[in-house]
């Protein structure tokens, strides 16, 4: 505890006799006058478009480079203005200061209370990859599972939903459309006499190309005649082919006109 100060004042124990400044008469310019007029011309041009008159060149000099652009006069010093002070005033001499104030708050205590009570300075979290000290911002760093506590985690979104839906119903579709086209374009079996009638068609015209073969000349020196012969061969091997398969016993079947 701090103790009780005598309630003593050392200031002014010995009576002062005021002395009075005495000053000296207040110096004034004789150009006091003049510099009042140019100041107050010189300002009212100032004010929208600049200065009133500009020195013209004279028409008996050579134009100068730049002679021709208008020269601007320097403005002056606004002389009235004073800038304000932000400090605090000067004390004056007959100021005192305060003696023998008592505080009853104990600062021990109430630091501890506030040190104890007071909650932490919260930082933000960051990470450090690098051994410079390069730092970054954690949430953003892709290390924090932060996207599987969202509530629509794992849930297929609507859009692929409608997708999966369009696609089944167009396979459903085409699924219908093909067993329809089936239906419609079933095989039918031909019977024995067809088959025989077939057969005999095909022999006859094996025969006529056949003897037509045989009708050509021995001598082949000619592009045309390789050609007809080729396509006579070609062609017997085909009736020869399709002469086996009707032939075989098993049964044949054709699609539906």
């Amino acid at each position: 505890m701090t103790q009780v100060c005598a309630q003593e004042n050392l200031y002014n124990l010995l009576p002062r006799l005021e002395e009075k400044a005495v000053r000296p008469p207040r110096y004034i310019s004789t150009f006091r006058s003049s510099v009042k007029y140019e100041t107050q011309k010189n300002k009212a041009p100032w004010k929208t478009i600049g200065p009133e008159k500009v020195e013209v060149p004279s028409p008996k000099n050579f134009l100068l480079k730049g002679s021709r652009e208008p020269k601007l006069l320097q403005r002056q010093k606004d002389r009235g203005s004073k800038k304000i002070s932000t400090l605090p005033p000067v004390p004056q001499k007959t100021d005192h200061p305060i003696i023998g104030v008592q505080v009853k708050k104990n600062f021990i205590r109430t630091n501890a209370v506030d040190a104890v009570m007071g909650k932490p300075k919260t930082y933000q979290p960051v990470c450090v990859d690098r051994r410079l000290g390069d730092k970054y911002l954690l949430e953003t760093s892709g290390l924090v599972p932060k996207f599987i506590k969202k509530k629509d985690y794992g849930i297929t979104p609507k859009y692929i939903i409608k997708r999966n839906e369009e696609v089944k119903k167009a396979q459903e579709d085409y699924n219908a459309y093909f067993k329809e086209a089936l239906r419609e374009k079933t095989m039918e079996w031909i019977s024995d006499e067809e088959r025989e009638n077939v057969l005999q068609d095909l022999k006859k015209a094996w025969e006529e190309t056949h003897h037509e073969f045989q009708c050509l000349s021995l001598e082949i020196d000619t592009l045309p005649k390789r050609m007809h012969k080729e396509r006579l061969e070609s062609h017997l091997k085909q009736l020869e082919h399709d002469i086996k398969l009707i032939e075989n016993p098993h049964c044949i079947y054709i699609p539906k006109k």
